[in-house]
């Protein structure tokens, strides 16, 4: 994961801003139409499969989701092609009633000419997270 191409130089950068808690840097990252799907399809965190689309959705998503949150990205795997990448790896998220919830998936992100995000669709099974007990 070494290479300068830009959307996997823009996932970089979403990744250290969630690990770091740095929600304006993250959405800074996005283009105001941008869509996030995490994950994708129906789910308890997006009822209607619909994704998080513009940045006061992807704001609210953030709000529920991360900021309240320790999340760590573990990527094992990165493949770039075209204006896209696709990660593979592991997230875990440390939740505030100490709790952990470990995820594996393949996290894809696309940006525009201008190396900003348009969209980022994470590919996890929710029925499949681990959940360590404190």
């Amino acid at each position: 994961m070494d290479t300068d191409h830009p959307a996997r130089a823009a996932s970089r950068r979403s990744a250290s801003a969630v690990e770091r808690g740095a929600k304006e840097e993250w959405l800074s990252l996005f283009t105001d139409d941008a869509i996030v799907e995490d994950p994708v399809g129906v789910s308890p965190l997006d009822p209607e499969g619909k994704g998080h689309a513009g940045k006061a959705a992807i704001a609210a998503f953030w709000d529920r989701n991360i900021g309240s949150n320790k999340i760590e990205f573990d990527m094992h795997h990165s493949y770039a092609a075209g204006n896209e990448v696709a990660n593979t790896g592991t997230i875990t998220t440390a939740l505030p009633n100490g709790m952990k919830a470990v995820v594996e998936g393949t996290f894809v992100y696309r940006v525009n000419a201008y190396g900003k995000l348009v969209s980022l669709r994470a590919f996890w099974e929710f029925e499949n997270m681990r959940l360590i007990g404190p």
